[in-house]
C-alpha cells in the first residue's frame, strides 16, 4: 500500500478515534465507492479494519465492479462485497445496513452539459432510492454527499458563502442540472427525515486535492500537478483569477467521519477549506515542482471585472464540531505529488 495512504490513515484515525467505535462491527454501505471520495473512503476503512481490527463490514455499489477490480487490485478485500448495480434501481439485499454513505455522482462536465437530464435523474432518483433503503433497513444514518453547486454562483460581495445563504442555481444555466439536482436531492433528504424518521447528515462539499485526485478531468488542480508530472507547461485558459479553496483528502476523511457520527440530522455542513486562493497562484505553486522550470502560461488578460468565487464558509463545521483545516495548500500538493509519484 503507498505510504502517503498509510500515513494520511494513521492521522485521520487520530483525529477520529470517537467515530471508529461508533462504526466497529457495523455494515456501511457506499454508493459512488469507485470514484474519487469513494477510493478514498474504501482505503480508510481497509487501513482501519487492518491496523485495529474494527471488523468493519463494506458493500461497494458499482456499475462493474470487475472491471474496476482489475484496474484497482489493492481494492480487493475480504471487508470489501462488491455489488453490481446501478444506484438509482440496484436491488436490495437481505443483509442488514448500519450506515450509508452515498457519494454517488457522475460530475463529468461533458455529461453535464450535453446530457443533463441524465445527471438530474441520477442524483434525484439515485437519491430518493437509497432513502427508501434507508427506511427499510432502519439504517442509524446516511451521509449524503452533496456540493456548494447547491448555491448557485457565489455573489462577488461574499468573500465566503455559508449554510444559511438563500441563493440558488440559475435553473437556465446550461450546467444547471449538476446544482440543481443536489438542491432537489436535500429537500428529498428532508422529507425523508421529517415523513420516515430516516437520519440524514448532509455535506456540502467543494474543492479537494490528494490521492485519487482525478488528473485528467475536470479539476483544476488536478490538471496542473498533471502537466508537471508529464513534464507540459502548465497553461490556464483563462486570466487565472478565479477563487478556490482546496481541502486535503485526509482532512476530508475526518470531516465526513464526524459529520456521519455526530452531525444534526437534515442541517448542512459546508466542507472544504476556506484558505482562498487564485488559480494563477495555484498554477505558480505546482510549477515549482518542474524541473525543467516551465513556467505558467495565461491564456487571457486580467479585466477590472470581479473574480469568479467558489469558496465556503466553514464557521458552522468548526464551531459544531470541532473541525478545521489540517493540512495547509503547499503539504496537501507536496503529498499529492508523492501518492502520484509511486
Amino acid at each position: 500500500m503507498n505510504t502517503v495512504i498509510i500515513e494520511d490513515f494513521r492521522f485521520v484515525y487520530s483525529q477520529t478515534k470517537s467515530s471508529w467505535d461508533k462504526l466497529q462491527h457495523k455494515t456501511i454501505l457506499i454508493t459512488g465507492a469507485t470514484g474519487f471520495f469513494g477510493k478514498c473512503m474504501l482505503q480508510n476503512f481497509i487501513c482501519a479494519n487492518n491496523e485495529h481490527s474494527l471488523n468493519i463490514n463494506i458493500i461497494a455499489l458499482s456499475r462493474n465492479p470487475e472491471k474496476f477490480i482489475v484496474q484497482n487490485p489493492e481494492f480487493k478485500h475480504d471487508c470489501i462485497s462488491w455489488i453490481k448495480g446501478d444506484v438509482k434501481n440496484f436491488e436490495f439485499h437481505e443483509q442488514n445496513i448500519d450506515f450509508i454513505i452515498h457519494a454517488a455522482t457522475d460530475v463529468n462536465t461533458h455529461l453535464i452539459t450535453n446530457e443533463p437530464l441524465s445527471i438530474y435523474e441520477s442524483i434525484v432518483d439515485g437519491t430518493k432510492h437509497i432513502l427508501e433503503l434507508a427506511k427499510q433497513k432502519n439504517t442509524n444514518s446516511v451521509l449524503y454527499i452533496s456540493s456548494g453547486a447547491v448555491y448557485g454562483k457565489q455573489p462577488h460581495h461574499l468573500t465566503h458563502i455559508s449554510e444559511d445563504y438563500v441563493g440558488a442555481t440559475n435553473v437556465y444555466d446550461k450546467d444547471a442540472s449538476y446544482g440543481e439536482g443536489k438542491r432537489v436531492a436535500e429537500m428529498l433528504c428532508n422529507i425523508y427525515n421529517k415523513q420516515h424518521q430516516v437520519d440524514v447528515k448532509i455535506a456540502r462539499c467543494y474543492s479537494f486535492v490528494g490521492p485519487y485526485l482525478p488528473l485528467n478531468g475536470h479539476f483544476a488542480i488536478g490538471n496542473f500537478i498533471n502537466d508537471i508530472l508529464h513534464n507540459r507547461q502548465i497553461k490556464i485558459q483563462g486570466d487565472g483569477t478565479p477563487q478556490r479553496a482546496y481541502l486535503y483528502t485526509a482532512d476530508l476523511m475526518i470531516w465526513l467521519l464526524k459529520i456521519l457520527t455526530e452531525g444534526k440530522p437534515c442541517y448542512p455542513y459546508n466542507v472544504g477549506s476556506d484558505e482562498a486562493i487564485n488559480l494563477e497562484t495555484l498554477a505558480n505553486i505546482i510549477s515549482q515542482y518542474s524541473r525543467s522550470n516551465l513556467g505558467v502560461e495565461i491564456a487571457q488578460a486580467k479585466t477590472s471585472a470581479p473574480p469568479a468565487i467558489y469558496v465556503p464558509s466553514i464557521e458552522r463545521a468548526k464551531n459544531e464540531l470541532g473541525l478545521k483545516v489540517f493540512t495547509n495548500i503547499k503539504d496537501a500538493i507536496d503529498k499529492t505529488f508523492k501518492f502520484n509519484s509511486k
